[in-house]
């Protein structure tokens, strides 16, 4: 794979209490991090909060010089149309190509609409994608 194929992304481990993503945003705020896009899922006890930062290396460290739990990823970032059927492009596109997305996101991009898919087979998905048209940003397209 070429660089700037895949984005790192932060997965976040965060206490399910009062006050918990407030000092992780905190860091992440005097840390000079930025969050171009995120999402939370909620478990049992503790969520888990997705994150596309400006710095990923710089935001992971910070975050564990913190005794925060943080965990770097890699997910693929794909431009869609902003219309109806944007979300189902892409996943007709993966679904067809018999590769399974574990996860999605979305964000309204600088440049239009993003989706942010984590796969079980990320080279063969980008493949997919590429030959469907379909372009795949790198972290500077952000």
């Amino acid at each position: 794979m070429k660089d700037g194929e895949l984005i790192t992304q932060l997965s976040i481990f965060v206490n399910n209490e009062p006050g918990s993503l407030a000092s992780i945003a905190l860091v992440l705020k005097e840390c000079d991090i930025n969050l171009k896009a995120f999402n939370i899922a909620e478990s049992a006890g503790f969520g888990v909060l997705r994150a596309i930062a400006d710095d990923p290396r710089k935001a992971c460290a910070s975050l564990r010089g913190r005794s925060i739990a943080v965990k770097p990823t890699k997910v693929i970032a794909v431009h869609v149309e902003d219309q109806p059927g944007g979300l189902f492009g892409i996943a007709r596109i993966l679904g067809e190509a018999k590769i399974n997305i574990e996860y999605a996101y979305a964000y309204a991009g600088k440049k239009g609409p993003v989706i942010f898919v984590r796969v079980d087979e990320p080279e063969a998905a980008l493949a997919a994608i590429r030959a469907a048209g379909m372009k795949v940003l790198g972290e500077k397209d952000l």
